[in-house]
């Protein structure tokens, strides 16, 4: 018996942020359980395409939000309508436009989704060439627009907000061409996790008040040990989950310095269970990526948004704090006053709760996979009407 070869949806991503490749993930894992006569294949285009430039520009990259993130906000504003400054920049960020067409000749996919904007960017421009005509679809991973998303020859737009959804349509781009799932996210995050048997696993008081504190994947949290000692001023004796991410020098400072602390704390690494300390977590303490808090989102739980990067994390913040969705504490002081309030006031907790319900997607994955499979089933509809 012959078996007809799999389609491929090639999935190209960057790990720039763990955003896009989380999204790319979570794309890959709804097409495995949804599509079995489907292969995902998950690319980090700079890895390919610049194996001995990416290590450098990704740890520059890490070091310019750090340490001089007025810099990055700098060129985010630039860049964010489309210009000559941002055409020349994405040029450069888009170099390697012929392996990455050897790559396509390659794999030969039904369709390619983007979840990082230069991957989107080096596609469309293969199609306008016409060197290429596979379906593109691109994932935006924020609660915002910039113009390095947009681009004349995508086929299709996957968004996480009407809001997105509005602006890429002031923009120009044709409605038809726009989809709202949601921002993609993994199915663990959908399912419901018991409470009480969690507590056990990391034994936490499911009775006591507990906070998650997220950075993301780095762990960029707030300005480091300065925000946990601001912390103790809480009077209420409370339970702290920190995950400090590969800041492996910030969680030994915090497990050293925190060890006589009032509260209960439990101070971890880089994480692959995010979702199960989600479930046992009253509130989360978090800059707010894109797909994290997409994930606390699905969740239910609570966010206190603290020192978003200048850029998509501050528009993001805009997003969630106007839609009732989150609270942003403006500096230590008010962040301390605001947990120490919704400790005693479970109101704020409640709304942000009710709130999530309305806005939040547990099927956003599964809706972008089916946003992606009817683009590349029109693509191929149109090759078989080019050809007679």
């Amino acid at each position: 018996m012959k078996f007809r070869e799999k389609d491929k949806i090639l999935i190209l991503s960057a790990t720039y942020g763990d955003g896009h490749k989380q999204v790319a993930n979570a794309i890959s894992e709804a097409v495995d359980l949804n599509l079995p006569d489907t292969e995902p294949i998950i690319l980090d285009i700079m890895q390919w395409l610049h194996p001995f430039l990416y290590p450098v520009s990704n740890y520059f990259y890490k070091k310019v939000i750090k340490r001089f993130p007025q810099v990055y906000s700098y060129i985010y504003r630039k860049t964010r309508e489309r210009s000559a400054f941002s055409t020349k920049l994405n040029t450069f960020f888009s170099l390697g436009m012929g392996s990455m067409l050897e790559i396509l000749q390659s794999i030969n996919p039904t369709v390619v989704v983007c979840t990082y904007p230069f991957a989107a960017s080096m596609i469309s421009k293969l199609k306008e060439q016409g060197l290429i005509d596979v379906p593109l679809v691109t994932i935006i991973t924020d609660y915002t627009d910039h113009s390095y998303w947009i681009h004349p020859f995508t086929d299709q737009y996957v968004v996480g907000s009407e809001q997105v959804k509005d602006r890429l349509i002031s923009l120009g781009v044709e409605r038809y061409k726009i989809k709202c799932t949601g921002i993609p996210i993994r199915q663990k995050f959908v399912k419901t996790e018991s409470r009480d048997l969690l507590a056990t696993k990391y034994d936490i008081n499911p009775n006591q008040f507990t906070i998650l504190v997220m950075g993301g994947g780095e762990g960029l949290i707030g300005k480091g040990l300065s925000t946990f000692h601001a912390l103790e001023r809480i009077s209420t004796p409370i339970q702290l989950i920190v995950i400090c991410g590969r800041n492996k020098k910030l969680q030994k400072q915090l497990q050293d310095e925190l060890r006589n602390s009032k509260h209960k704390v439990l101070v971890l690494g880089f994480c692959e269970n995010v979702n199960e300390l989600m479930a046992i977590s009253d509130l989360m303490i978090s800059k707010p990526g894109g797909v994290t808090i997409s994930e606390a989102m699905a969740m239910e739980l609570p966010l206190l948004i603290y020192n978003p990067l200048p850029g998509q994390e501050e528009d993001n913040a805009d997003y969630l704090v106007n839609s009732g969705l989150a609270i942003l504490a403006e500096n230590e002081s008010d962040l301390v006053t605001k947990i120490h309030h919704m400790i005693h006031d479970s109101f704020p907790l409640l709304s942000m709760k009710l709130r999530t319900k309305m806005y939040q997607s547990k099927t956003s994955s599964i809706d972008a996979v089916d946003v992606i499979i009817r683009t590349a089933n029109r693509g191929k509809e149109e090759q078989q009407m080019a050809m007679g």
